[in-house]
């Protein structure tokens, strides 16, 4: 684990640091709070956030083109009443402690992640970006000693103190950026935990089927097991509808990486499209995944 940065300066940041202080006490309160809290927070959240709340209806209408107007507008305001009680989680994820019945989860398929790192090389633990991802891999890591690969916080006070909550169950943590430290870690045979399923800038990508339709897709997860020779497991992950989690780690995949980036890249796009549709509501469709478009048009 890289050393701490400093901490930053209170006045320089305070209005960083109130929200985090928040965060600290939303991380505190007793968890049947969070139902409550949660369902006026989502009613907020569809009022305000109109733009991405536009890209959240595009995108599940170009996901799910089977259902009825009715169902995809339920499944789009599930997905609102979701991410905000997954704000929750990240703050206990961050700041607070697991409770007593989710640190005793038990995982399924276990035994395919210990079966991977008996290889002696590393492991890509792939997920894709479901809202509970945060406070799962806080459970998961009571069993394995898990990196990750996260995007920085613009804000350094924010940057500062979710990196210090997760550095207490974390191995390690990786930006974008830091790809010999992530090939190290992975060559050093750690776990890696790695969302590739959004649309970036950075880093090689190509067009792949996502839910029937084109969409640009990092290859970095047939780049990093090329290089690193690590495992590629899957990473399974949600809320259950009696407010326990559901853990489960994929067999290994096989004859992986395989000479075609593009072809190991839709396979593990599709193998997220699995995940998701086992869970729909609880994937995040705020993110434009499909801006970039083969003729150029964007159905945003």
């Amino acid at each position: 684990m890289p050393q701490p940065s400093p901490r930053p300066a209170l006045f320089a940041h305070l209005p960083s640091w109130i929200g985090i202080g928040c965060g600290w006490l939303i991380a505190h309160l007793p968890w049947a709070c969070y139902r409550p809290l949660a369902w006026l927070l989502a009613r907020l959240m569809r009022l305000l956030m109109r733009e991405r709340g536009h890209i959240a209806r595009t995108n599940i209408r170009l996901c799910f083109p089977g259902l009825d107007e009715t169902a995809q507008e339920k499944l789009w305001r599930d997905s609102f009443d979701s991410m905000a009680f997954s704000l929750f989680e990240f703050a206990r994820g961050w700041w607070g402690n697991l409770r007593p019945a989710d640190a005793a989860t038990p995982i399924q398929g276990l035994q395919h992640l210990q079966a991977a790192q008996a290889r002696g090389k590393g492991v890509l633990l792939v997920s894709a970006h479901l809202m509970t991802l945060e406070y799962c891999v806080k459970i998961l890591a009571r069993h394995a000693a898990i990196g990750g690969m996260y995007r920085p916080f613009d804000s350094p006070a924010f940057e500062w103190s979710v990196s210090e909550g997760r550095r207490a169950y974390t191995a390690a943590m990786y930006t974008r950026d830091e790809l010999r430290a992530v090939l190290r870690h992975l060559k050093s045979g750690g776990i890696l935990w790695f969302a590739p399923d959004q649309e970036t800038r950075r880093g090689d990508s190509v067009f792949v089927p996502f839910f029937g339709n084109p969409a640009w897709s990092l290859t970095s997860t047939h780049q990093l097991a090329k290089l690193s020779g690590a495992a590629v497991v899957p990473f399974f992950h949600r809320r259950m509808p009696d407010g326990g989690y559901e853990i489960e780690i994929g067999n290994i995949l096989e004859d992986f990486p395989g000479d075609d980036a593009v072809a190991d890249t839709a396979r593990v796009m599709a193998l997220f499209e699995a995940m998701i549709r086992r869970c729909p509501e609880q994937y995040l469709w705020l993110h434009a995944r499909f801006k970039r478009q083969p003729d150029g048009r964007s159905p945003y």
